[in-house]
């Protein structure tokens, strides 16, 4: 047995590392819940979870309350059993963001000491299923940036190897939309895979619109068109499109994915680990979108994203936005524009607990 001894959460705030809009909101900070577990093994294992802005005292408030006192004396190598105590001990607040980023740094500190006892890295304990994965790049296409300066962030992202290059949409009028998109596409070509998000901005009849201007510029997937909630939207939208519908950022359980996909309202999973309450229910949501023939393209959290894509036969795509680096001494790794998983023990993130400390708020 690998008893858990100590369960520590707190937290740190993580400047952004550019400016970042979309239709609907700017990226103001990372605030960035961790919690730390040791046992009786000797081993420590570390995991996170995140906000961009609001709502991460609410997490720690929710962990150290209520979650890690019930974490002491629990066997540590039993995963799955814990989500499930700790996730039946919160019924009063699933399904929700606050519980599901909660439960999510919990579960990746239990999958990085599981790894670690393991002494392999976490794709292989994951599953192991592929030793690299194509990157696309979204920090080169946020709302705010002039159409010169898309052009010359997607000719650099290309350059850099990425498969492909995400613009954020949702301008007023939906032809300023179109004209930079098509400016865009003339510059990379049309080998060159260009996705666009809408960031839940629009109605089911305003999205339909729009994807119908949208189609003649050739897109891989057309992201959160509508607000996460409604299924039927997306369904609609998805049924008068030849354009995939990517969702999955704002959904915090498997069984909202789950019905996502029975009525055919998505066409790219984009799981969030965080979101969606750690890795435990992220390689579920995964192997779901496996038995449907669907690709997983998870959403930000590249630095752990790495490792759980390249597990899973269907991870189709890593999002490159750089986010850690005030707080950990690696990068990562790229080659010819494909992300490897680290290769150390453990989630294979080296971080630098010296900047975590001076960063921490709470």
């Amino acid at each position: 047995m690998a008893k858990i001894i100590t369960a520590l959460a707190f937290l740190v705030d993580v400047p952004v590392e550019t400016v970042r809009t979309d239709a609907v909101q700017s990226f103001v900070k990372q605030e960035t819940i961790f919690v730390e577990l040791t046992t009786s093994d000797g081993l420590l294992g570390r995991g996170y979870s995140y906000t961009i802005g609001t709502g991460g005292t609410a997490v720690l408030a929710l962990l150290r309350d209520y979650l890690l006192p019930r974490l002491i004396g629990q066997d540590a190598r039993r995963v799955e059993a814990v989500w499930h105590d700790l996730f039946a001990a919160t019924r009063s607040t699933t399904v929700g963001a606050i519980t599901s980023l909660a439960l999510a740094a919990v579960d990746i500190a239990l999958w990085d000491r599981r790894a670690l006892a393991a002494d392999q890295p976490l794709w292989l304990v994951a599953g192991g299923a592929q030793d690299s994965v194509p990157l696309y790049d979204t920090e080169v296409g946020w709302l705010h940036l002039s159409v010169d300066e898309l052009v010359a962030g997607a000719h650099a992202a290309v350059a850099a190897g990425r498969g492909g290059v995400k613009i954020k949409i949702g301008k007023p009028d939906p032809a300023e939309d179109v004209a930079r998109l098509r400016t865009v596409r003339e510059a990379v070509g049309p080998n060159v895979d260009l996705m666009v998000d809408a960031n839940q901005a629009f109605t089911a009849p305003d999205a339909i619109r729009r994807a119908r201007l949208l189609e003649p510029v050739d897109l891989y997937w057309l992201e959160e068109p509508l607000p996460a909630d409604d299924i039927a939207g997306h369904a609609a939208l998805a049924r008068s499109t030849s354009i995939p519908i990517a969702v999955g950022e704002s959904l915090y359980s498997i069984g909202h994915f789950a019905e996502y996909v029975r009525r055919g309202a998505a066409g790219i999973v984009q799981v969030d680990a965080a979101r969606i309450g750690g890795i435990t229910p992220w390689l579920k949501v995964a192997h779901l979108a496996e038995a449907h023939n669907l690709a997983v393209c998870p959403h930000f959290l590249m630095e752990l994203h790495v490792s759980l894509a390249a597990a899973v036969p269907n991870g189709r795509y890593v999002e490159y936005i750089p986010q850690l680096s005030a707080i950990t001494r690696g990068r990562l790794a790229i080659v010819d524009g494909r992300a490897l998983p680290p290769s150390t023990a453990g989630l294979g993130i080296e971080w630098d607990l010296d900047a975590i400390d001076r960063l921490r708020v709470a």
